[in-house]
């Protein structure tokens, strides 16, 4: 079950949105909001260090649609491990009922902000993730 942290009240569903109208987008929660994140959600399995929730400034913590703790740990966040990293979490994302909470928001709401902790914006789960939920078919 999601972890829902809620900012400025619950959720709100939008009527007629449009699922071509969704969109993901990957950000540091290190990194100041922005108007135009949408919902912001963080996808870690850890809080990250040094941010408090109100700082965050998101709407749900998903953690799990996170890699498992064996498979994160595995990484290491290490470019040489990333191909084999990205293929591991993709075959869990295939059956992990987060995914679909993910797809629901966006049709929602339009942007779902995906917010991860790693220092580098490309090798990393988060990127993996917003590649694995825009494949054609996905949404």
């Amino acid at each position: 079950m999601p972890s829902f942290i809620p900012r400025h009240g619950d959720l709100q569903y939008h009527a007629g949105m449009e699922k071509s109208a969704a969109r993901f987008e990957i950000k540091r929660v290190y990194d100041e909001p922005a108007d135009d994140d949408g919902v912001r959600v963080l996808v870690d399995r850890l809080w990250p260090r040094g941010v408090s929730k109100e700082r965050a400034h998101l709407e749900l913590w998903l953690k799990e649609v996170a890699p498992s703790p064996p498979l994160r740990t595995a990484f290491g966040h290490r470019r040489e491990r990333f191909a084999e990293f990205r293929a591991a979490y993709e075959a869990e994302l295939e059956s992990n009922p987060a995914v679909q909470t993910l797809l629901d928001l966006a049709a929602r709401h339009g942007t779902v902000t995906l917010l991860f902790g790693a220092k580098d914006p490309k090798i990393n789960h988060a990127r993996v993730l917003q590649e694995f939920l825009v494949r054609p078919g996905r949404n």
